[in-house]
């Protein structure tokens, strides 16, 4: 099977917001080796709020993925918030009207959640960012469409990059943000929203593996 209902998706919300609040508290340990330490409570608190009003599981994909957007985007401060509510308000405008999510629309909504991200902050590839994360991840699916692979091998080849992104962040100096003060002393440690965003991309990528089975 090469698509996914947009109504039957909210499995994919549920291990989304699973996989952020069970590393809420290794997330705010990497968040305070070289940042103020409150990324994994704040993230946890912005996912728990959503979980909350997120108890229909007729809710579609893209109904939840909004419902998370606007928590984080505001409801929820530090900088995290806004970028998280745009990465998941993004997908969610992406998707709304599609009946069924395939590779295709998947690449489009990647590609919008990167776009908003890139536009708030001044960020890019290199400055130890939740973008190395998830650029990497968009460049790796888009590779994978152009070259014909499936949705689900394409998914797996995306967990991949994204890992590999996030592991990239450990030798970078932080250009934006807190952490960014410490200049050469931030290198040697992974960047807390690098982190969060592969967990995100990680559990979103295999639950929609599980669905396409």
């Amino acid at each position: 099977m090469e698509t996914i209902a947009n109504q039957s998706g909210f499995p994919v919300i549920q291990h989304v917001i699973a996989a952020v609040r069970d590393n809420a508290a290794s997330l705010s340990e990497i968040d305070g080796a070289i940042g103020d330490g409150d990324h994994g409570i704040n993230m946890s608190k912005g996912f728990g709020m959503a979980a909350e009003r997120l108890t229909d599981a007729s809710c579609s994909l893209s109904e939840g993925l909004a419902v998370i957007g606007s928590v984080l985007l505001t409801e929820i401060g530090g900088a995290m918030g806004p970028l998280y509510g745009t990465f998941f308000r993004a997908m969610a405008r992406e998707s709304q009207g599609c009946a069924e999510i395939d590779a295709k629309v998947f690449e489009s909504m990647l590609q919008k959640a990167e776009e908003g991200v890139a536009s708030l902050g001044g960020a890019k590839v290199g400055d130890k960012t939740m973008l190395d994360t998830l650029a990497s991840a968009v460049e790796a699916f888009r590779t994978c469409r152009r070259d014909g692979l499936g949705f689900a091998e394409a998914l797996c080849v995306m967990m991949k990059a994204a890992e590999e992104g996030k592991d990239s962040t450990r030798d970078l100096v932080a250009r934006v943000g807190r952490s960014s003060r410490l200049g050469e002393r931030s290198r040697g440690i992974l960047d807390a929203g690098a982190v969060s965003c592969w967990l995100i991309l990680t559990a979103m990528g295999q639950s929609m593996i599980d669905l396409l089975a």
